[in-house]
């Protein structure tokens, strides 16, 4: 029986030669390609790239011809590229959708495929369930690659220049010359080499850069700009003098922010900052989004700017989407992603980074220390996200669990429950807890917040009883 290829809410991923195979890949791009000549019977053109990963290239060359199988014009980009890259390319070439062959932030015995739609936001789910069931219909149907040689043309793109053009548009790259800042950057061995760093010296700023080679094993770990993995970064700031560190994760889709002192600032305050930045330097006020797992910190800032807050479930679809319709100034996840408006409606670590480096040349003031003036404006916020892996007994009672709407959570009145995307329990205090269930691994995602500290380890314990009670 055929491996069931799901999209999840980044794309389908699993790993290589266990589940993803050539026969995998083949029919997961079949399935697209059905797809895609269901929208588009004749003239469809779609993009297909790739990050760095291990035979990134070979599968590129395979979604080409299962394309030109079907008559759609492959535009193949030759060389790794950021995601939020593909995401303009697709909308300035008018294309008519993209296949990236990314695992994003996974470890590198993955890879996986993103696919994005004409407008260069990853798939809503109605677009991924027609796939899957494009998917199954080409199982049991003769592969267009039987009936003869690819009949279209494959051209190549390369998307590079007019996407750093579009960040040289929505980022002051000549405030942050004027101010001197000196920054260094970590792509980690991700599509980001040659992005950021060139962007900025281009403008005059002084970059320091580690971590820029290929190694499709990715320095032995998870391309993840993740605290602890930070370290070179860290280390070439103190050599360099940089006042701030910008890391991108394998995609480049995620961020990861280092302050002058080394701090590694948490994604759910950097797009606090972000948001609270954009208002005072754009004077954007039309909204701003955030997951049901963001930080309500966000929300505290909202309420202060006289800003419309919208709550998402999680996958950026659907602040992309919101993007789109000019809702937003800016949105964002706690898993590190965010876009901002008149940019692309897709995750982009890249632009995180370079305002970031904007807002701390114009403010003259590290992170912190606006981090800092924002708590004094509008409260602490204390957010945290664990995973606690399940048995299948345990899984089995929690979901059955999380089912009910609870008055009551370990001894605390709820006074409001979310369904938005998991279970959410909001207290009197203004502090919360959010439970959503892995749907590939037997695992839960526990996202608390609370607004001190002694605050957030009572909950997260409380949290964590609740579910092996």
């Amino acid at each position: 029986m055929p491996t069931q290829i799901k999209f999840g809410t980044s794309g389908w991923r699993a790993v290589m030669a266990e589940e993803f195979t050539f026969v995998n890949v083949r029919r997961a791009v079949e399935g697209i390609a059905r797809y895609v000549a269901s929208q588009k019977s004749n003239g469809a053109r779609v993009i297909v790239g790739r990050d760095p990963r291990f035979l990134g290239e070979t599968f590129c060359a395979m979604a080409a011809d299962i394309l030109a199988a079907h008559g759609i014009t492959p535009l193949v980009v030759n060389e790794p590229a950021p995601t939020p890259a593909f995401a303009h390319a697709v909308i300035h070439n008018q294309g008519d959708g993209v296949i990236n062959f990314t695992a994003s932030h996974n470890p590198p015995e993955y890879n996986g495929i993103k696919f994005s739609t004409p407008d260069g936001c990853p798939a809503l789910p109605e677009v991924t369930k027609r796939i899957e069931a494009e998917i199954i219909a080409a199982d049991s149907a003769p592969s267009a690659m039987s009936k003869g040689s690819p009949s279209a043309a494959k051209n190549s793109l390369d998307p590079k220049p007019d996407y750093l053009k579009r960040l040289a548009e929505v980022v002051d790259l000549d405030v942050i010359r004027k101010s001197g800042l000196h920054v260094a950057f970590d792509p980690m061995w991700g599509s980001a080499r040659g992005y950021s760093d060139e962007l900025l010296r281009s403008a005059g700023v002084r970059v320091a850069t580690v971590h820029d080679y290929r190694d499709v094993l990715f320095g032995g770990h998870a391309p993840e700009p993740d605290d602890h993995l930070l370290e070179d970064l860290r280390k070439k700031m103190r050599e360099t003098g940089a006042q701030i560190g910008i890391a991108t994760d394998g995609d480049a889709d995620r961020f990861g922010i280092v302050d002058a002192d080394g701090t590694f600032l948490q994604p759910n305050y950097v797009i606090a900052l972000l948001f609270d930045y954009l208002v005072e330097s754009r004077g954007w006020r039309n909204g701003v989004a955030k997951s049901v797992a963001t930080t309500n910190l966000v929300n505290a800032l909202a309420k202060a700017h006289g800003v419309e807050l919208f709550e998402t479930p999680v996958g950026f679809k659907y602040i992309g989407e919101l993007i789109m319709q000019d809702k937003i100034a800016i949105g964002g996840e706690e898993s590190a992603g965010l876009s901002i408006r008149h940019h692309v409606p897709e995750k982009d670590g890249l632009l995180a980074g370079l305002l970031c480096c904007e807002a701390v040349a114009r403010r003259g003031k590290s992170l912190k220390e606006q981090l800092k003036a924002i708590s004094n404006q509008v409260g602490s916020f204390y957010p945290q996200r664990e995973n606690f892996r399940l048995t299948p007994e345990v899984k089995t009672k929690f979901t059955e669990k999380l089912r009910s709407d609870p008055a009551e959570f370990c001894g605390r009145a709820v006074i409001e429950v979310v369904r938005k995307d998991g279970l959410k329990l909001v207290f009197d205090d203004g502090s919360w807890v959010c439970y959503r269930l892995s749907g590939t691994e037997p695992v839960v995602r526990v996202y608390t917040e609370a607004r001190s500290e002694q605050g957030l380890a009572k909950l997260g314990a409380a949290a964590k009883h609740w579910i092996f009670e």
